[in-house]
């Protein structure tokens, strides 16, 4: 009889259901019994991620105009913040890619989580294009035609066109059949990766900030307008890399 440990250890290996599992669901060891729950739940958890995975692969696919069509999803970070530049990113996916299983909108993942899945989506993506639009962009046509246009040269960039795009609730003037999808990053795995990769590119990039400027904690907010951030600005006045459009850096500038 194996003992608990080489059955925990096998159970620690095991990522599908096989024949010598339906004896140890009889073993009334105590060890034995918790290392089978534990092995059920990560089975469980895992096979919902496959299901979502499957759910995001379909609804990319239902957009294709033909078979083999390239699909871009197409997503931004930073729009909300008072500091630093817009980022979004454009990317197309290969078909199918188990590495991909567990990407989800980006705001719902860690920061280390987030830098994984970066790392892996560089790795599988077909072509992937990441855009930073410049706070200077950003005050002089406002935020939302700057996301756009940061959006639409992300497309561009990309070194395979596209058949079709989809976007996170945005449209963009390009030549290419587009949908806006609301909330597309927690629907389509291809919107969810640039999702991705925009954040981290701009996390990477307010860390930077961080460095030539650490009295306004850009490590801790990437530019938000938290509690922190406004009394830093009231205290030292804005940088450069702050916008003047918003608010409340707009006012303290005409005064």
């Amino acid at each position: 009889m194996k003992t608990v440990k080489e059955i925990t250890i096998e159970l620690q290996q095991a990522r599908e259901f096989e024949e010598w599992m339906s004896e140890i669901q009889n073993d009334e060891r105590a060890g034995v019994q918790k290392a089978w729950i534990s092995w059920q739940n990560r089975y469980e958890k895992h096979q919902k991620l496959v299901e979502e995975h499957q759910n995001k692969i379909d609804f990319d696919a239902s957009f294709k105009p033909f078979k083999g069509a390239f699909i871009a999803g197409v997503d931004e970070a930073g729009r909300g913040p008072l500091a630093g530049p817009v980022v979004t990113a454009a990317v197309i996916l290969p078909e199918d890619c188990e590495a991909l299983i567990g990407i989800n909108d980006s705001k719902q993942l860690s920061k280390v989580q987030r830098a994984n899945f970066a790392e892996t989506i560089k790795q599988h993506a077909l072509t992937y294009s990441i855009h930073f639009q410049d706070v200077e962009t950003i005050d002089e046509i406002n935020i939302y035609e700057a996301t756009k246009q940061s959006m639409k040269q992300s497309v561009l960039n990309l070194h395979i066109k596209p058949h079709y795009v989809i976007l996170d609730a945005m449209e963009i003037q390009i030549d290419t059949p587009q949908s806006s999808i609301i909330k597309g990053d927690a629907k389509s795995l291809a919107i969810a990766s640039a999702s991705i990769l925009a954040k981290y590119a701009r996390d990477e990039y307010m860390e930077q900030l961080h460095k030539e400027f650490p009295h306004y904690g850009f490590d801790q907010h990437a530019g938000y307008g938290t509690k922190l951030h406004l009394e830093a600005i009231s205290t030292y006045g804005p940088t450069i890399h702050h916008r003047k459009s918003f608010e409340p850096i707009k006012s303290m500038i005409l005064k």
